[in-house]
């Protein structure tokens, strides 16, 4: 099998992590409407591939705060995946999360912070959409994907950008970004950021017969 890179996907094959990025996108959303017990509509999912030094200014400029939720990846895919959003959209499914499931009444956005309380929602919040995600793109592969325990952080987006970034130096010039806008009362803006290295872009197109 000859040795892939980003600059040789064809149309044709980012057409497939485009169609894997909306199942997983899709999954994720109707895991998270599960999750806090309220209708959330999904637009179709924006899949772009970038330079990685285009992304902080697609997640809103380096000094927006956004929640990142990053973890490893191993088994038949290895690399990492994030998912961020900015910190008033993850405030408001923390907010919807605990009135559904802990009995708080809503506050207003405005007077929320991320407490310990908040933060322990939020990484079950991401715990969850990110598994979502990846049994999704299991499940369309057959392939065995195993996450490790997501890790939280609040920043802006050129630090929270810098843990994937010092591990995607490693990998390539290119990054994989699903925009995924999904709505309950609230119009909320997600990104999942997939990282596999080429050696698993190569299994998941194998396994799709693309290779």
């Amino acid at each position: 099998m000859s040795e892939l890179n980003m600059e040789q996907l064809t149309q044709q094959y980012f057409d497939v992590l485009k169609e894997l990025g909306n199942i997983g996108a899709g999954n994720a959303t109707t895991a998270l409407a599960e999750l806090i017990n309220c209708k959330v509509d999904m637009m179709v999912p924006q899949v772009r591939l970038l330079e990685f030094n285009e992304l902080g200014d697609m997640l809103g400029g380096e000094e927006q705060i956004l929640v990142g939720i990053y973890l490893a990846v191993e088994g038949d895919v290895d690399g990492s995946m994030m998912f961020t959003l900015p910190q008033e959209s993850g405030l408001h499914l923390v907010n919807k999360l605990m009135a559904g499931m802990m009995g708080i009444p809503e506050k207003n956005i405005e007077e929320m912070e991320f407490g310990e309380m908040e933060i322990s929602a939020m990484k079950e919040v991401g715990n969850i959409i990110t598994g979502a995600y990846l049994n999704a793109l299991s499940s369309l592969t057959n392939l065995k994907i195993y996450p490790s325990p997501p890790q939280l952080a609040i920043d802006y987006a050129g630090a929270l950008l810098s843990v994937p970034a010092a591990e995607f130096g490693i990998i390539g010039d290119k990054i994989l970004l699903i925009q995924t806008k999904f709505s309950d009362d609230v119009e909320l803006d997600g990104y999942f950021i997939l990282i596999p290295d080429m050696a698993s872009y190569e299994r998941i197109l194998s396994s799709l017969g693309l290779m």
